[in-house]
């Protein structure tokens, strides 16, 4: 997602602050900063992305956004490092939300909806063969191990189970994804789960 004003930037950066401090106050979020708490450090990756993603767009307006893109970019790759975390700064929409951070890789030729989950040691990427990549729908779970490989598309909703590796396209809203390969065992309802 390339952000191109600061309003938007703004913006997303309330509403992922929100998705990780909102609920616990400002005296537990102190003591998260305090400690380097890795809600803390995770939602410092995203921040960084962000604002990365913003002086992406701006890179081309003369040498000095050039080079605030580069110094970005070197902070937020350098955060990944620490973390364990390899993306694109333009891959996810807004409301991105990371569990767990270890052994996540995500091709930067990905898209990726709003509000995606990550649970960890996830990977979002080509399959070796083409460089085309995964896009996918608004409201995605990844959970802890699961990968999402090749030229397909996921639609909204999907929820992939633990350990699946999604290979083919899922053009159905709510489906749950789970084995090696992939394939629907289930959907996601109002607050329920129906298995097949």
């Amino acid at each position: 997602m390339e952000i191109l004003t600061k309003a938007e930037l703004k913006n997303i950066y309330r509403t992922e602050y929100n998705l990780f401090f909102s609920r616990i106050g400002k005296y537990q979020t102190l003591l998260k900063i305090l400690k380097k708490h890795p809600d803390y450090m995770t939602w410092k990756y995203i921040h960084q992305m962000r604002k990365t993603s913003y002086y992406y767009g701006k890179r081309k307006n003369g040498p000095f956004n050039s080079f605030l893109y580069i110094m970005n970019c070197r902070k937020f790759n350098n955060l990944g490092r620490k973390l364990g975390i390899e993306s694109g700064e333009n891959v996810f929409e807004k409301g991105l939300k990371i569990f767990h951070t270890q052994g996540i890789v995500v091709n930067g030729n990905a898209r990726v909806g709003k509000n995606c989950r990550l649970y960890g040691n996830n990977c979002i990427g080509n399959n070796g063969i083409t460089n085309k990549c995964p896009i996918l729908g608004d409201n995605i779970k990844v959970c802890v191990g699961a990968k999402i490989i090749g030229d397909i598309e996921l639609a909204e909703g999907i929820v992939v189970a633990a350990g699946a590796v999604v290979t083919k396209s899922c053009y159905e809203k709510n489906a749950i994804l789970a084995g090696i390969p992939a394939k629907i065992i289930g959907y996601v309802g109002e607050d329920k789960i129906f298995l097949d």
